[in-house]
């Protein structure tokens, strides 16, 4: 039978039947999986989000094993998915205040993969003007599509539903920012727990301990992956880091010097956009905070 793994833990994989054009339906019947030793092999681990073929070795129990790995249109390592369309990270706009810093890295990692990106901030029904107003002006520029949420009044969910129609859509995003409260929103049969936020540290108990994928309707689909509290990027040098800030690709070929990676170079078009306000300050320099951490690394 072909399948896709919508979740796994321990060992197992939660393989939920396809049918004839490999969509998934609300409901029905899920088989736990053990992965065929040849995948040890081979050096290569099941994923959520993969379609697989599978053997049932037990009907009444539901339980089978994985025999094959179709071919993936693309994986991420971090979260741990593959064959995604799209992916939206959610932030509150505050309670907790939204770490910028590990957002930019969150879409850097994306931009790598070439996949698009949503900004989904929640907790409007709580945020100042102020505060929506940076957050615009800081992303808009950059060319992401951006949305203002609140799960507790209902604002904005129209929205989040018809960018996520018809698409697999990775969903990440910190503890405590109302991650599970709006997919149980979007998929009241998710069940989720829903984490509270802790007054002492202002930041959220680790609610999601897997990705897992829940079906919104027959053709929709979201991947709800664990909280993340760093991310490292590291996997690129650092001159390639300004190719995954979008916005520095309308100054670069303006600047005096080719392979300009616009820190200290004169003639910066980058830099000099930066200084016009258009280019944001918060984005400019979380990027040579990065550059930094990648010079130092290559240096041992």
């Amino acid at each position: 039978m072909q399948g896709k793994i919508i979740k796994g833990i321990a060992g197992f994989y939660y393989v939920h039947p396809q049918n004839g054009d490999a969509r998934l339906m609300p409901g029905g019947r899920i088989y736990a999986c053990k992965a065929k030793g040849i995948f040890r092999k081979d050096q290569m681990k099941p994923l959520v989000g993969d379609n697989v073929v599978f053997d049932i070795t037990h009907e009444g129990d539901a339980e089978g094993n994985i025999t094959r790995i179709m071919p993936r249109n693309n994986e991420l390592m971090r979260p741990a998915v593959a064959n995604i369309d799209q992916a939206m990270v959610i932030f509150a706009i505050s309670k907790p205040k939204p770490n910028l810093n590990l957002l930019d890295r969150f879409l850097i990692t994306m931009e790598q993969q070439g996949i698009d990106t949503v900004l989904c901030f929640n907790k409007k029904d709580i945020a100042t003007e102020k505060e929506l107003f940076l957050l615009q002006q800081t992303y808009a520029k950059c060319g992401y599509h951006i949305v203002f949420t609140s799960a507790k009044e209902g604002e904005g969910l129209s929205q989040v539903k018809e960018l996520l129609s018809g698409k697999t859509t990775a969903v990440a995003g910190p503890s405590g920012v109302g991650k599970s409260s709006l997919i149980n929103i979007l998929q009241p049969e998710a069940c989720m727990e829903t984490g509270a936020i802790s007054e002492r540290i202002d930041r959220g108990k680790h609610t999601t301990r897997h990705s897992e994928l829940i079906c919104i309707d027959e053709n929709t689909y979201i991947m709800d992956t664990p909280g993340f509290s760093s991310m490292y990027v590291n996997q690129f040098e650092k001159e390639e880091l300004k190719d995954y800030f979008p916005e520095f690709r309308d100054y670069e070929d303006q600047c005096r010097f080719q392979g300009c990676v616009h820190i200290h170079e004169p003639g910066c078009a980058v830099k000099a956009a930066l200084e016009a306000g258009e280019i944001s300050s918060i984005r400019y320099e979380n990027y040579k905070e990065l550059f930094g951490e990648l010079k130092e690394k290559r240096r041992y």
